[in-house]
């Protein structure tokens, strides 16, 4: 089968053209065409040789993927379904914020974290996501903003899947967005979002980019994060902790903690005051995320004067905090979960 053109980075465009006889600027116009153009044919390229466009038609494809749902909240959040080559389906969504258009993208087809509040595990991992795949589903929810002649300008990997389990893909999708002839998304306006995998986060630290990376963490303590992330009980709180040491003096960039509020488990103030010891000394901020509710799991919303303790007792304790706006909540706001009612074959 012939492979999509999205999938290869800039330099790697650049090799293909020179081994086949061109030159390599034609890599530069070509990624001007795909990304800045967004033409739909390679017969669109107009500035490029006939022979060029021909050696491109008989190796690679450009075909959009297929949006088999679109839902669209209140709050403008919009949340797309999308069909992959294979048939396997993804979640991609938009969240509109005060300093731009956001777009998650999904980094796996399911999940093995299996972190008990989330919708993403339900179905379990069955593949990983290529960088091509990345790249379309944000160049759809690009195309769709054409039409409003907008753009997207920031970029999260935080849909279904664990992107440091995905690592080559994720950092080749990173390096095609953040190219100067491409989408030119600036890599201060990305972010990773791990569960914890502390040989992702070294190798992370490491790359020549400001990508920002965010942890889940969800829990101040071992036992209670065992309990609601499989993932501690492989890398304990002192694993990744000590991995965290290694980001801070390597990339002296700030990290955010990502903690969802879930009622009754992890939002008392005891956890709070946990929580701040953990992280004392370290530059982070915590990032509070109200729970968007999953029918298949047992966890509740925290209310907002939960949440506003929990956040008090932070900021009292000195630690950085935001408590992040709810997005989506009137449609299937919780990660997966619109993947999980179509595959399913409930009504969506």
């Amino acid at each position: 089968m012939k492979q999509s053109i999205y999938g290869l980075t800039y330099p790697q465009l650049e090799t293909w053209c020179i081994s086949h006889g061109f030159k390599a600027f034609h890599a530069k116009n070509t990624y001007r065409w795909l990304y800045q153009k967004r033409v739909t044919s390679f017969e669109m390229m107009s500035d490029l040789s006939l022979a060029l466009r021909q050696a491109y038609m008989d190796e690679f494809h450009m075909d959009p993927l297929v949006q088999l749902e679109r839902q669209v909240s209140k709050d403008g959040t919009r949340k797309y379904l999308l069909q992959l080559d294979d048939d396997s389906i993804v979640e991609t969504v938009l969240m509109i914020q005060p300093y731009g258009n956001s777009v998650c993208v999904s980094s796996q087809i399911g999940c093995n974290m299996g972190c008990a509040f989330c919708a993403s595990g339900l179905i379990k991992k069955s593949r990983n996501v290529r960088a091509d795949e990345m790249v379309r589903q944000l160049l759809h929810v690009q195309m769709d903003l054409d039409q409003e002649e907008q753009r997207v300008s920031h970029m999260v990997v935080m849909g279904i899947g664990e992107p440091f389990d995905n690592y080559d893909h994720v950092m080749d999708y990173i390096r095609i967005l953040n190219h100067d002839f491409g989408l030119a998304i600036g890599s201060r306006h990305m972010t990773v979002s791990t569960c914890g995998i502390p040989e992702g986060i070294r190798k992370f630290a490491k790359e020549p980019f400001q990508v920002n990376l965010a942890i889940s963490l969800h829990a101040p303590n071992d036992e209670l994060r065992s309990s609601i992330m499989p993932i501690n009980r492989a890398y304990p709180l002192k694993a990744l902790m000590s991995a965290m040491s290694e980001y801070f003096h390597q990339s002296n960039r700030k990290v955010t903690y990502e903690y969802i509020l879930l009622k009754d488990v992890n939002d008392s103030v005891v956890h709070a005051k946990e929580l701040a010891s953990l992280i004392k000394g370290q530059h982070v901020y915590v990032n509070l995320i109200p729970y968007n509710k999953v029918e298949e799991q047992p966890f509740e919303q925290v209310t907002p004067m939960q949440a506003q303790r929990f956040y008090e007792t932070l900021k009292k304790a000195g630690v950085t905090a935001t408590l992040r706006m709810e997005h989506g909540a009137d449609i299937d706001a919780a990660c997966g979960q619109l993947r999980s009612k179509k595959l399913k074959g409930c009504q969506v």
